[in-house]
């Protein structure tokens, strides 16, 4: 039986009836990203929107943080919640993905693009150029870094990037050092795609038409391995469709017909 550190999970709530769904944000993100999402669904479910250790109003990672905690946290909010449906983007995927594999509680899985390892792609090739320019004080240049690895402005010139990046609010940069724990669960959840093959909970695979192309590939990847899945992309929007600043209508038309 595995010890995990032990931290408050807060989470917002939206709606007062239907199907219960929670909603796993990715990296750089917290619950507050989701308010659009959340808003949205919140005429057809009770939504619960959880802000991941570390970040928002929940307590701190803890030296030990890693893929088990996460799972562990999610599975708090669901014990507490009795919710069955999760919704996960990017790193939040990633860990609704596995927590699937141990919470028989879950029912129903909507993942939107995980970062999954996969082939010759490496999605954290970038940890250790951020872990040095965090290290050395540049959060600036550690975000420009963790946004161009992860797909985020990969056309951009980073000498026009890091100064806008200077100019990001606070809300912003105190997460810069939480892409770490991003990293880390994407590590630990390396391995064969064919293990999912156990998950027993309904899936649907959604992703961007705009969304970098190792995602897509880990869609293509997982599509034929889940028992039960359906995939869907949509058109015009990119890896944050789910986040406020994307087009959250989109992704909740799709979470709507998925659950209904």
């Amino acid at each position: 039986m595995r010890t995990q550190p032990r931290t408050n999970i807060r989470f917002r709530t939206y709606g007062d009836g239907g199907p219960k769904l929670v909603l796993l944000h990715g990296g750089l993100q917290t619950s507050g990203n989701f308010t659009k999402l959340a808003a949205e669904l919140a005429t057809t479910f009770t939504v619960y929107v959880p802000d991941r250790r570390g970040r928002g109003l929940s307590g701190p990672a803890g030296d030990d943080h890693g893929l088990d905690s996460e799972i562990d946290d999610l599975g708090a909010v669901l014990d507490e919640t009795g919710a069955g449906n999760v919704f996960g983007l990017s790193s939040g995927a990633v860990i609704a993905l596995n927590a699937a594999l141990e919470l028989p509680r879950i029912e129903r899985l909507a993942l939107y693009e995980p970062p999954l390892r996969y082939g010759a792609d490496d999605p954290v090739a970038w940890r250790p150029r951020y872990e040095k320019e965090l290290a050395a004080g540049r959060t600036a240049a550690a975000f420009v870094t963790a946004a161009k690895g992860t797909g985020n402005f990969r056309y951009a010139p980073r000498a026009v990037l890091t100064p806008l990046a200077r100019l990001l609010p606070s809300s912003i940069t105190t997460l810069v050092p939480t892409m770490r724990q991003d990293a880390t669960v994407v590590e630990q959840a390396t391995g064969p795609l064919d293990r999912y093959a156990a998950i027993t909970a309904e899936t649907l695979l959604l992703g961007g038409e705009r969304s970098p192309a190792y995602l897509k590939r880990v869609l293509n990847g997982l599509e034929p391995v889940l028992p039960r899945v359906r995939r869907v992309t949509l058109s015009g929007v990119g890896h944050l469709a789910a986040d406020n600043s994307g087009k959250p209508s989109l992704v909740a038309a799709e979470l709507r017909k998925f659950l209904r």
